[in-house]
């Protein structure tokens, strides 16, 4: 499709507040593209001009709630904050806003870690690295220069790990998530700081590498 118009991204909106609608009442696997056609008021054909399955339908609530963590997390990434309390607030809210579309966690790891659109991917992955640039570059004291760079890649995996961790957690208000944030953040910071040392900034180098390797 060529730049969207007013009317297609209404048109479009519609089938994902549709779609939505209906998982929530028939469940993901009873919902058929053709109900949410017909529950939108277009015909098949339509419905799938603008998304080619349920899967696509979930990868633009996926794409519109991690738009939604950068527009809720960057106003609070402020001067003077150190890098633990700055992870708090992105892991946080990342949190916060699924929260609402909890039992679409297994299908959000679909989407979060699926190759099927590379192009999609690599700018949905852009901007979520952008997130986690600011996280850093806010930070104070900064980072250890020699690991500043490459840094945001892999608090981008320590969110994916979360992600992971929250789509299948049973808890009340996911709360393991939860406290799983609070744990993990000083830990992270904690490591990021002792990076001055020789034998931690070469363990963490060789996880940095890993990171190199799996992204």
């Amino acid at each position: 499709m060529g730049k969207p118009t007013a009317k297609s991204a209404h048109t479009r909106q519609l089938l994902l507040d549709t779609a939505m609608g209906l998982f929530a009442t028939k469940g993901f696997a009873g919902t058929t593209m053709r109900s949410i056609a017909q529950e939108s008021g277009l015909s098949l054909g339509n419905a799938y001009y603008y998304f080619d399955s349920k899967d696509a339908i979930v990868h633009e609530l996926f794409r519109q709630l991690l738009e939604e963590h950068r527009t809720a997390t960057w106003p609070l990434l402020v001067p003077g904050n150190n890098l633990e309390t700055n992870l708090r607030i992105a892991l946080g809210k990342g949190l916060d806003v699924m929260t609402p579309f909890r039992e679409f966690g297994p299908a959000f790891i679909r989407t979060a870690f699926s190759g099927s659109n590379a192009e999609l991917g690599n700018v949905q992955r852009a901007m979520e690295l952008g997130l986690w640039r600011q996280v850093v570059t806010a930070s104070r004291p900064l980072p250890p220069l020699a690991i500043r760079t490459e840094l945001p890649q892999l608090l981008w995996l320590v969110q994916r790990g979360i992600l992971l961790f929250w789509a299948y957690d049973s808890s009340p208000g996911a709360a393991r998530s939860l406290r799983l944030i609070k744990n993990v953040a000083p830990v992270v910071a904690r490591l990021v700081v002792l990076s001055r040392m020789p034998v931690v900034r070469s363990i963490l180098d060789d996880v940095l590498s890993l990171v190199r390797t799996a992204t």
